[in-house]
């Protein structure tokens, strides 16, 4: 071999080695925790993440701030409690403060609770800049919603049905000037059929705008809306598959459809001390299940679609405040409501979309705490839940339980039982004489008659002795 080639050989090797070198800085400093201000962020956004307790940016807020940043649409794709509002939030109000401006950022949600929670988000980010938002959604007062828009806020969070509304018919209101467009839950705002009035509202509004679509799932509604309302979007994808989080430890219990309630109430006394939240698929069924427990004496609070929106509100803020440690509700709060103390998940009644099981258990389990979700597996459930464990891609295991322990509450239960179907029959013969504006607690509490009349009765007395 020449001098020549030998040297050659050496070069290469040498490059061969630069390169593998360069690659190891790189994954190094893929591997380094990344601060708010390497994103790009200014000092006073820095230290409003700061006070939130926000030690370092997630996944999905280190690829798409940088991004949304330069001034670029974003699709942001990740699963829920990743930290997608934080991710949009940021880099709008950074925009506003270069560029101040009334009607700024408009951002669609599918539920109100989200919209209020998002708002929430909006004012503790900008609270020390003079951020003002407006939640326009339905089941509240359209006046006064047309008051507050009157003020022209910089951030509007929305329902689409009921910002429509105003845009049909509140005097003065448009949005002509708008600067940027986010729609949260994408998925969702599409499949609850938004998609009339989403079009309608991208009629409206500038097209010289920014757009962020987020989402958990890219369905084909949602690449459709992307085509339509996007201008060469980045999309930064943080979770390619169906997955849950680490630290969430899953279970199923296979059971009688007849014994859910008496296996519901053990489970709650076994886990005493925790903090619950229970799905369940119909709005009376929130109600009546609500009822069984409070009638055992567990502080239970129902959460469902049919409740006035003051009502759903209060039942959050109970359950927040730690007021109540048992939420019981339909799907109404499976998306996207972030309550930190949630420490369990029951699936009472199996989702019929198994997507739908992601969302409900990431309801615990947030920004890297520990959680428990517990899915109840009827003889009429088994193909259903097949259908979950195909999508997460795992085997759950049983959660263990002593079928004597169980059986001996079947008699109070029983009894329990007898009494909420009691009270909801008073329920709905009083729905019609009550008074609007809902002054009672929440909707279970019209039942508080029969309760004194049970008593009267030594029908609470009956199920005293018995605990």
């Amino acid at each position: 071999m020449s001098d020549s080639e030998t040297e050659k050989e050496q070069e290469a090797s040498d490059n061969e080695s630069v390169v593998e070198e360069s690659a190891e800085i790189k994954n190094e400093s893929e591997d380094k925790p990344v601060s708010w201000k390497d994103l790009g962020l200014v000092d006073i956004l820095c230290k409003a993440c700061e006070q939130l307790k926000w030690k370092e940016p997630s996944k999905i807020q280190r690829e798409s701030i940088p991004v949304a940043l330069q001034g670029k649409d974003v699709i942001g794709l990740a699963e829920t409690g990743s930290g997608k509002t934080a991710a949009f939030a940021l880099p709008i109000l950074q925009s506003l403060l270069q560029n101040p401006q009334r009607y700024f950022a408009l951002i669609l949600t599918p539920t109100r609770e989200l919209a209020f929670q998002i708002s929430e988000q909006f004012e503790a980010l900008g609270s020390s800049i003079g951020v003002k938002c407006a939640v326009i959604v339905g089941g509240m007062d359209m006046m006064s919603q047309a008051l507050i828009l009157a003020k022209k806020p910089h951030i509007l969070i929305a329902t689409p049905g009921r910002l429509l509304d105003h845009l049909q018919n509140t005097k003065g209101f448009s949005l002509r000037a708008l600067k940027y467009l986010v729609m949260d839950e994408a998925d969702r705002i599409l499949n609850m059929d938004f998609e009339v009035e989403v079009d309608k509202i991208l009629k409206v509004i500038p097209r010289e705008r920014r757009t962020f679509l987020f989402s958990a799932t890219m369905t084909k509604k949602v690449k459709k809306l992307q085509r339509a309302c996007l201008n060469d979007p980045v999309k930064v994808e943080v979770s390619t598959k169906y997955q849950t989080v680490e630290k969430l430890q899953q279970y199923y219990i296979f059971i009688p459809v007849k014994f859910k309630d008496v296996y519901l109430v053990h489970i709650l006394n076994e886990m005493a001390g925790n903090s619950f939240m229970i799905f369940c698929s119909t709005c009376n069924n929130t109600i009546r299940t609500a009822l069984i427990l409070r009638n055992l004496g567990l502080t239970a609070v129902p959460l469902h679609g049919q409740m006035s929106q003051n009502k759903r509100l209060a039942a959050l803020t109970k359950f927040k405040a730690k007021n109540r440690s048992i939420l019981i509700s339909t799907d109404v709060a499976s998306r996207g409501l972030d309550i930190p103390h949630v420490d369990v998940v029951i699936n009472f009644d199996i989702p019929t979309h198994s997507k739908d099981y992601i969302h409900r258990v990431g309801r615990t389990a947030r920004a890297g705490r520990s959680g428990q979700a517990i899915t109840f597996v009827t003889q009429y459930d088994v193909e259903l839940y097949q259908r979950i464990e195909q999508l997460i891609g795992k085997q759950l295991p049983l959660y263990k339980t002593e079928d004597d322990e169980v059986m001996a509450l079947q008699e109070r239960v029983a009894e329990s039982q007898r009494i909420a179907k009691m009270e909801i029959k008073d329920l709905s013969d009083k729905k019609g004489k009550r008074k609007k504006g809902g002054d009672e607690d929440d909707d279970t509490e019209g039942a508080t008659g029969v309760r004194k009349r049970l008593k009267g009765k030594g029908g609470n007395k009956k199920t005293a002795r018995r605990k």
